[in-house]
């Protein structure tokens, strides 16, 4: 019998959620979304959070992603979100708002643990990294499948500015680039980054790797292997509810219980992230 758990995604434009069979990362039921707050408090998103859960019923442990770096479910930077997160513990309010117990983790690691198990890193060693491209660039850093969380590559500055400001999906809508001078810009970047970490694999993730055949083939310069995230958006999904399940084995032995509408209490457990690295 497939093993299910809830896993939400909090984007800078949407948060989006869904049962997710561990087995192979499929989404049990039809992924449910809701447009993120503006402007993105703490307190608006758990509201929404909530709603995601009630959406479908879930009476267990929920995985969520924050597009930020989290420790021990603490939110430490906030750069596409409302800066009242940072310092908060957020693992605690969403456990507050929701009933539920949850597992808070980096959004690009959530992605890369996705993709590292069941995704285009399955199978694969050596240092490799995750880029999601869209409002902001996220990473995920591996090195024979093991997760160095929350690096935060998006953040490197090329010639004084955030290379996420450039070279983001975001920038290519505002900037109105072609594919060609995009990829350009993302050639910059890649080349940066490899000059730091020397990944032998580079997976592009985010919703614009659905289109991958318009700019990854013109991406030039870069050494290393370059190709699309397998799960495309839902990798975030995907990660986050297969870290849950790292972190309450018990309760996901089998299918996850559903509930009418209400919640009941919960509080935060400990980060799985590791474990469904593995």
């Amino acid at each position: 019998m497939a093993r299910e758990m809830l896993g939400i995604d909090i984007g800078g434009s949407g948060i989006k959620g869904a049962p997710v069979d561990l087995s192979d990362g499929s989404f049990a039921r039809e992924r449910f979304r809701v447009d993120t707050p503006q402007p993105s408090k703490p307190k608006a998103v758990a509201k929404v959070l909530a709603e995601v859960v009630d959406h479908f019923g879930w009476d267990g442990p929920v995985g969520v992603t924050y597009p930020g770096v989290v420790i021990d479910g603490v939110a430490l930077s906030a750069a596409n979100v409302s800066k009242h997160w940072i310092g908060l513990d957020a693992a605690s309010l969403i456990a507050d708002a929701t009933g539920r117990e949850i597992t808070l983790l980096n959004d690009a690691d959530a992605a890369g643990v996705a993709e590292m198990r069941l995704g285009a890193g399955r199978g694969r060693s050596g240092t490799i990294v995750l880029l999601t491209l869209g409002t902001g660039i996220g990473s995920a850093l591996f090195t024979d499948g093991v997760l160095v969380p929350n690096t935060e590559f998006g953040h490197i500055q090329i010639d004084g500015r955030d290379a996420e400001i450039r070279a983001s999906a975001k920038a290519r809508d505002e900037h109105d680039l072609g594919w060609e001078k995009w990829a350009k810009r993302l050639s910059e970047y890649m080349v940066h980054l490899e000059a730091l970490i020397s990944p032998s694999l580079i997976i592009v993730g985010g919703g614009v790797s659905r289109k991958s055949e318009h700019f990854l083939p013109l991406i030039e310069g870069v050494r290393a292997e370059i190709v699309p995230a397998r799960l495309v958006n839902n990798a975030g999904i995907v990660g986050a509810a297969m870290a849950a399940a790292a972190a309450h084995p018990v309760e996901t032995a089998e299918p996850a219980h559903v509930r009418a509408a209400g919640r009941t209490g919960g509080r935060q457990r400990a980060n799985g992230t590791a474990e469904a690295a593995r």
